[in-house]
C-alpha cells in the first residue's frame, strides 16, 4: 500500500512538474525543434510569404517635408501598422520570407504634425536631388487588335466571303 502511494506522489510530482514546464515556453519555443527538423528536408516545400507593404526607393524620394496625410497615403499607399496611441506616426514594414524563415526585413517610419509629415525614419531615406537619375521615356509600339472570329457563324462567314476582313481594318478608304 505504501508503494502505490509512493508511486502516485512521484506520478503527480512529475505530471505537475511537466505541466508547469509547459506553462513556461511559448508555442513557438515548443515547436522550435520540430520545426528546424522539417526544414532540414530538402523535399518540404517552403513558400515565399510577403507581407506588409511595398515601399520602393522611388517613392520615398518623392516625400517631402510638408507634405499631407492624404498625399502621403497615395504615394505609399496606407500604412500597415496604425496605433491609436500615436496617430501621427505611420509605420510601414515589410518582410519576405521563405518558409518560418525572414529572409528580408525593412521599415519607414512617418511622422506628422498637424496632419503634415515632418520627419521619417528607418531603412529608407531620400536621395539627394542630384544623385537621383531623370526618368527615362519609353515608347512602346502596340499594333491594333483585330478581334478573330469567335464562334462557328463567323468562322463560316469568314469562309465564304462574307464576315469581317483584316485588310480593311488595315487600310480603311
Amino acid at each position: 500500500m505504501a508503494m502505490a502511494q509512493l508511486m502516485q506522489k512521484i506520478l503527480i510530482i512529475v505530471a505537475s512538474a511537466l505541466l508547469l514546464a509547459a506553462c513556461g515556453s511559448t508555442p513557438e519555443q515548443r515547436w522550435r525543434p520540430v520545426h528546424s527538423l522539417l526544414e532540414r528536408f530538402p523535399w518540404m516545400y517552403r513558400p515565399e510569404i510577403q507581407q506588409g507593404n511595398i515601399v520602393t526607393q522611388e517613392a520615398v524620394n518623392r516625400l517631402k517635408p510638408g507634405m499631407s496625410k492624404r498625399r502621403v497615403r497615395f504615394l505609399l499607399g496606407s500604412p500597415m501598422l496604425t496605433d491609436t496611441f500615436h496617430p501621427d506616426r505611420w509605420n510601414y514594414v515589410y518582410t519576405l520570407g521563405k518558409g518560418s524563415r525572414i529572409a528580408e526585413e525593412k521599415r519607414l517610419v512617418l511622422f506628422f504634425e498637424d496632419d503634415r509629415l515632418t520627419r521619417l525614419e528607418g531603412d529608407y531615406h531620400p536621395e539627394p536631388q542630384a544623385d537621383r537619375e531623370a526618368p527615362k521615356e519609353q515608347v512602346v509600339s502596340v499594333p491594333d487588335y483585330v478581334p478573330e472570329p469567335t464562334g462557328v457563324f463567323d468562322w463560316l462567314m469568314s469562309h465564304v466571303g462574307l464576315g469581317h476582313d483584316k485588310e480593311d481594318d488595315e487600310h480603311p478608304e
